[in-house]
């Protein structure tokens, strides 16, 4: 059987890191997007061969990239995940709102967070649907409700991800490629904000989520168990949203 391919931008911690493992654990080929090189303690196999350099908030480095990425490519790609996402933080860490984001800043989030996933979906279009692959949005919770911590331009960036995944789903089905979204809550990685504690004492399940749960998700969005399901943004937030 043909080893399925996936490629997953955001690869370096967190969600991103655990979703690489799993992949990688099931047998994919990962090929992973950073605007960093590939770390020489890189824990999951693949190595530089499947790593492609990229500052996904450069409009035309992120075009260049595809052209590269279909060059490691055997002309299909059965998943593609867009997780990478950045939210700038004030002088002291703050929350940045609508009255004090910099509009270079603005800019910047939806590049890396809204048209990053526009340019490589289209881009590899061709691939996606030779092999009747699936795409896999990473929004957050902070996308459908204020957040204490998440700012105004990330929250806006991933809201404008959730209908972007809708129009994809609509746009992509008739080339039998698969178009969805999760959008994490409180999950447990080395960049939680101070008082996070206070949110999660507050849930209905009075936990942090853990990386590989979200991977979980990701996983089962991009396998044939949901062969049917396109258009979905799965919460996976210990009911934070209720």
């Amino acid at each position: 059987m043909r080893q399925k391919t996936m490629l997953l931008t955001g690869a370096s911690r967190g969600i991103g890191h655990a979703t690489v493992r799993r992949f990688n654990s099931e047998g994919w080929r990962v090929i992973t997007c950073s605007r960093h090189p590939f770390p020489k303690e890189c824990p999951w196999g693949g190595g530089q061969e499947n790593h492609v350099e990229v500052d996904l908030g450069d409009p035309a480095g992120t075009i260049n990239a595809v052209g590269v990425i279909q060059d490691l490519l055997d002309g299909q790609l059965d998943a593609l995940v867009n997780n990478a996402g950045i939210s700038p933080k004030g002088p002291n860490g703050e929350r940045l709102s609508t009255l004090d984001t910099d509009l270079m800043d603005w800019g910047r989030v939806f590049h890396v967070n809204f048209f990053a996933p526009v340019v490589l979906a289209r881009g590899l279009k061709d691939e996606l649907a030779a092999a009747k692959g699936s795409v896999v949005n990473v929004t957050s919770i902070a996308g459908s409700r204020v957040h204490p911590f998440a700012g105004a331009a990330y929250a806006t960036s991933k809201a404008a991800l959730a209908a972007l995944t809708r129009e994809m789903a609509h746009d992509f089905g008739p080339m039998g490629v698969r178009v969805n979204a999760i959008a994490p809550g409180e999950v447990e990685t080395a960049i939680l904000s101070p008082g996070t504690d206070k949110i999660v004492a507050k849930l209905p399940m009075q936990r942090l989520g853990q990386p590989e749960e979200v991977a979980s998700a990701i996983y089962f969005l991009c396998s044939q168990d949901s062969s049917y399901i396109s258009g979905a943004e799965i919460e996976v937030n210990g009911a934070q949203h209720v």
